[in-house]
């Protein structure tokens, strides 16, 4: 696997970080949890529950191994000093200063292992006014001034329903870092310190509105954009049995096939109308949709090529075609739970490709392995 010889030293808690080092380890990394022994990773206490741990710890945790130490310690911290020896890759998720606090920062460990690449996932990142505040997924979007473009015109701003700055902002900026930086020591020798900013990554992704106003000054309203459902192409519509069909008609080509499926032509020329004409378009085409169950306009649609797509729940999603033949929900086995259903791997590679090898571990599983392995035990 790509990732093989990769040692990584995990130490973040909850989400953002721990995807990112799954995603590694998906990939062959030997990823070692380093957890503290009364409590270890907050994910293992939320529930739902597969065993003694929460179903999102099973899921984010795969292919890894835990081990127990306490770094407020001078044991702890020394068995982490020797494993920080051997280690390729060191990723936390505490505040900055802590590290320092405890004498375990980057400047530290890289004289110990001058090859070392630390990685911190921070909602700031470790510069700036904010830097050292506490914040949650919501604060990152809020300051980003993603939220405040997300939901209904003259409404308030919805909350996602997933973790866009903790999984977009962090976790996969983070996994980016830490292979730019793999890829530059292969030339250098040498590690270097990879600073991702949760918020900095959510301002990242702000590519199909930042740029206008960046450019004309022209302050961006919830509901208007492009993308955002304020046209009537780029859209959400209730059908007659209460289920919901998006349409992503953006396209003149797609948006002149929607309407043609529809029987109403004279919307073609309109794909670029006005706000308000865009409002009354969107009135016209829900009524139209409204006369339809959800099943008879998938049929409808079903040789159409207008980008239109039922608006599925989790249960549907897992039966999907599409989802079944790219092997993103997986059976895997479990010692104790028998067969485990799992998300599978987002990313493919042809000749070495990810897969899920081992259940999430237990805490403190392999803290007699690794210590035996570094000479720690007494």
């Amino acid at each position: 696997m790509p990732l093989k010889s990769i040692r990584i030293l995990d130490l973040t808690r909850l989400l953002p970080g721990p995807y990112c080092t799954m995603l590694l380890a998906d990939f062959g990394a030997e990823v070692i949890k380093v957890e503290d022994a009364k409590m270890g990773d907050y994910a293992r206490a939320y529930e739902p529950k597969l065993d003694e741990d929460s179903t999102l710890f099973h899921s984010l945790n795969r292919n890894k191994k835990s081990v127990c130490l306490n770094l407020k310690s001078a044991e702890g911290k020394a068995d982490f000093l020797r494993m920080v020896e051997k280690a390729d890759v060191v990723v936390e998720s505490f505040r900055p200063g802590v590290m320092e606090r405890l004498g375990l920062n980057y400047d530290v460990l890289k004289r110990l292992n001058p090859k070392l690449i630390y990685c911190a996932v921070t909602g700031f990142g470790q510069t700036g006014p904010y830097a050292k505040q506490p914040g949650h997924d919501l604060n990152y979007l809020s300051y980003a001034g993603l939220l405040n473009l997300m939901g209904e015109k003259g409404g308030k701003p919805v909350i996602p329903a997933t973790q866009i700055a903790d999984i977009g902002g962090g976790a996969y900026p983070a996994v980016v870092g830490i292979l730019l930086a793999l890829f530059e020591r292969e030339k250098s020798g040498t590690g270097q310190f990879v600073d991702i900013s949760m918020m900095d990554g959510v301002i990242s992704w702000l590519q199909t509105v930042l740029p206008n106003y960046l450019m004309k000054n022209e302050i961006p309203k919830r509901g208007e954009q492009l993308l955002d459902g304020g046209r009537a192409c780029y859209a959400v519509y209730e059908t007659k049995d209460n289920r919901f069909i998006s349409v992503g008609a953006l396209e003149p080509k797609f948006w002149q096939a929607f309407c043609q499926t529809i029987n109403r032509t004279d919307f073609i020329p309109l794909l670029e109308a006005p706000l308000h004409e865009q409002h009354r378009l969107k009135y016209e085409i829900q009524t139209i949709m409204s006369k339809k169950t959800l099943a008879e306009w998938l049929a409808v649609f079903s040789d159409i090529e207008a980008c239109v797509s039922p608006v599925l729940d989790f249960a549907e999603m897992m039966n999907d075609p599409q989802v079944r033949a790219r092997e993103m929900i997986q059976t895997v086995k479990h010692n104790t739970l028998g067969a485990v259903k799992q998300i599978g791997v987002p990313i493919k590679l042809s000749k070495t490709p990810g897969e899920i090898r081992t259940q999430a571990p237990r805490l403190g599983e392999h803290t007699a392995e690794m210590k035996g392995e570094m000479g720690l035990l007494k």
